[in-house]
């Protein structure tokens, strides 16, 4: 009989160690993330194991949300600065222009009345920067104007 609940335990215990989903269940769970005299105060101890269940995973989906917003809102301040060169030769501008950089990013005129000729750089510098008009691009060469992300 002892060998048997022995077994049983380190087959639970392994399957702990080797499920990675029962175990950051177990790891993100309020139980744990709280002290025991917390989880009392909450009220939390008169939840049935389901329930308590049901309220880790509705935590779970809060912090992904979190982290997603957190993430955009860390890839929008990345967009206040961009430095690269055009990928290419840059043709000018003849109103509705897309600039494609090396850097993988494309933004497109976006004032179709501006007109300059092209730059007399091979693969000019760029560099766009994040106003409170705007997004401003300037490259070699030719006068700065205001762009808009392109969306890929």
């Amino acid at each position: 009989m002892k060998y048997r609940i022995f077994a049983i335990a380190s087959l639970s215990a392994s399957a702990l160690f080797f499920c990675p989903a029962i175990r950051a269940q177990d790891e993100g769970s309020i139980k744990q993330a709280m002290s025991p005299e917390e989880f009392h105060k909450a009220g939390l101890d008169k939840l049935s194991e389901e329930e308590l269940r049901n309220l880790d995973r509705w935590l779970q989906g809060d912090r992904e949300k979190t982290a997603k917003k957190a993430a955009a809102r860390t890839s929008r301040t990345k967009m206040d600065l961009v430095v690269s060169r055009v990928a290419g030769s840059f043709p000018g501008l003849v109103g509705n222009t897309v600039i494609h950089l090396e850097d993988g990013t494309a933004w497109r005129q976006a004032n179709k009345y501006d007109h300059y000729g092209p730059s007399p750089v091979d693969h000019p510098g760029a560099a766009v920067v994040h106003t409170t008009f705007g997004y401003k691009m300037r490259i070699e060469g030719v006068p700065e104007f205001y762009v808009n992300p392109v969306r890929q």
